[in-house]
């Protein structure tokens, strides 16, 4: 029987798993960066006060919601203007010394690797870190209106972001980088493929071309409908897409782009991640996408971005099933 690690990395190149990966049971998540204890990312629960974050701004998670979002009401926001964005913005200083990356150190140590791949995690990506800075619907806009501001931001927060990877490649060691960006709705893409292309393409590229040539497996977290974009995601260096929705089409991207990158999503947690789920629901969002998507490429996964559901027994009735269809579809 293969490892974890070992049936993970035989899934996604096509070699031969002995069974479906189980979420992210192949990752082992070191979040403990000096910076992320410096500057959380979230409120701990729904219902905790809203953290300021390193970048200024400040995330809420209320109660009943499924996860944080940034404030933006006139005293929190921080960038009200694009064009002025040197004005307001301002990137979190990135001095930690090797004493301060000790408990990250001995955290990745602790991890088998034999077993699982130590992963690293930044959040928010740069599309992400561009509305969260400076509201959803002004964000839009400016990639009309102030174009040019904005790809000096993107290039701002990209330089911080490669710096934050060589500290993170220097003394964690990673074999995975998970990195979040959600580029759209259930239904759409935030901006056209040509835009994307225009503002994200090179600035993704500088960085998972960074991880990638410190031997670094990228994840890329991306929890919306977003198939257009999965070429630019092969462009950029993106290995695996997590969270891709059920919305996807997911069997047919396996078949047109297995060979170049894998796809772990397919459960969606709109439909599953509820207090009153049945196995009989799970069942129904798992057990057909399993047959239809096969044994390569794909790992069966709640779109979740991080390896727990907003209802604790959610997550292990997922495992369940996908254990059910590993008898049905490997023997």
């Amino acid at each position: 029987m293969l490892t974890k690690r070992e049936n993970f990395l035989e899934t996604i190149h096509g070699g031969t798993p002995d069974r479906f990966v189980k979420q992210y049971e192949a990752l082992s998540f070191v979040m403990n960066t000096p910076y992320v204890n410096q500057f959380p990312i979230m409120p701990a629960k729904p219902g905790d006060p809203a953290v300021k974050c390193g970048w200024g701004y400040y995330n809420a998670w209320p109660e009943g919601q499924p996860g944080a979002f940034p404030m933006h009401d006139p005293d929190h926001l921080v960038c009200p203007d694009i064009t002025e964005w040197r004005r307001y913005v301002k990137a979190p200083e990135l001095n930690y010394t090797a004493e301060d990356w000790e408990p990250t150190v001995k955290a990745a140590e602790a991890v088998d690797r034999n077993e699982t791949m130590v992963t690293a995690f930044m959040a928010p990506g740069l599309f992400e870190m561009h509305h969260y800075l400076c509201d959803v619907e002004p964000a839009m806009m400016n990639f009309y209106e102030e174009p040019e501001a904005v790809h000096d931001l993107i290039d701002y927060i990209t330089e911080w972001e490669l710096k934050y990877a060589e500290q993170i490649c220097d003394y964690m060691k990673p074999d995975v980088i998970f990195h979040h960006d959600d580029w759209g709705t259930q239904r759409s893409t935030f901006i056209s493929t040509d835009m994307f292309r225009e503002f994200f393409l090179k600035p993704y590229q500088r960085i998972y071309g960074y991880f990638k040539e410190r031997g670094v497996l990228v994840i890329h977290h991306n929890d919306c409908y977003c198939a257009p974009f999965v070429p630019s995601m092969i462009d950029m260096g993106i290995d695996v897409w997590q969270g891709c929705m059920s919305v996807n089409n997911l069997p047919q991207l396996v078949k047109e782009y297995g060979e170049k990158i894998s796809f772990m999503g397919g459960i969606d947690n709109g439909k599953v991640d509820k207090p009153d789920v049945t196995q009989e629901e799970i069942a129904k969002e798992t057990d057909q996408l399993c047959r239809d998507c096969g044994k390569h490429y794909f790992i069966p996964c709640t779109t979740h971005g991080l390896n727990f559901s907003v209802f604790p027994q959610v997550y292990g009735m997922v495992d369940k099933e996908i254990d059910k269809m590993s008898r049905e579809i490997f023997g």
